[in-house]
C-alpha cells in the first residue's frame, strides 16, 4: 500500500519539481542594447551627447546638446560612423536601410535617420528624444551599427521635413560616432 502511494505521488512531485527548476522569470527585463556618442564641433570642442537604447518599439534616441547657436536645428542619424572635421561629410547621408526618400512629411519618405528638429535655447543648449520605429542596434533587417557604423549629426538649420535628400538643413555643425555600450 505504501509503495502504491509513492508511485501515485511520484508524478505529481516530479511535475512540481520540473516547474520549479525550469521556469524563468519572464518579467525580468532583458539586457538592453545601447549605443552612445560624444558630439563634437568642427574644431573638436564638446557639443553634447547622444544615446540610443533598443526597446520593443524601436530605438530610443536621446540627444543633449550644448554650445550651439540658439534656434532650430535638424538632428539626424547618419549612415557612416565617422566624424572627420571640419565638415563631417564623412558621416555620409542619413541612415536609410529601407531605401526611402527624406522627410517626415514626405509621402515617399522617410529615412529611418530622420528625426524632429531640436530647439536650442538662449543658453546654447537643447535636447530631443525620439523613437525610431523598427530600428535595432545590431542584427535583424535594420541594424544601426552595421559594418561601417553610424553617427548622430546636428545641422546648422532646421529640417524642412520634405526636401530630399537632407531637408535643406544646412551644414553639419556637430557630430558623434555611435559606439555600442
Amino acid at each position: 500500500m505504501k509503495f502504491v502511494s509513492i508511485l501515485l505521488a511520484l508524478p505529481l512531485t516530479m511535475a512540481i519539481s520540473a516547474c520549479a527548476t525550469t521556469s524563468t522569470d519572464a518579467s525580468a527585463p532583458a539586457a538592453a542594447s545601447m549605443a552612445g556618442a560624444k558630439l563634437m564641433a568642427g574644431d573638436g570642442s564638446a557639443r553634447g551627447t547622444a544615446s540610443v537604447t533598443e526597446a520593443a518599439d524601436g530605438l530610443h534616441v536621446l540627444v543633449k546638446a550644448q554650445g550651439l547657436t540658439p534656434g532650430i536645428h535638424a538632428v539626424h542619424v547618419h549612415m557612416t560612423g565617422t566624424c572627420t572635421t571640419p565638415d563631417f561629410a564623412s558621416a555620409g547621408g542619413h541612415w536609410n536601410p529601407t531605401g526611402r526618400k527624406h522627410g517626415m512629411n514626405n509621402p515617399a519618405g522617410m529615412h529611418m535617420g530622420d528625426m524632429p528638429n531640436m530647439t536650442v535655447g538662449p543658453d546654447g543648449s537643447g535636447a530631443i528624444e525620439y523613437v525610431i520605429a523598427g530600428g535595432t542596434i545590431s542584427g535583424e533587417a535594420t541594424p544601426l551599427l552595421d559594418a561601417d557604423g553610424a553617427a548622430v549629426v546636428i545641422h546648422a538649420q532646421a529640417d524642412d521635413n520634405m526636401s530630399d535628400p537632407a531637408g535643406n538643413a544646412g551644414g553639419r555643425i556637430a557630430c558623434g560616432v555611435l559606439a555600442a555600450g
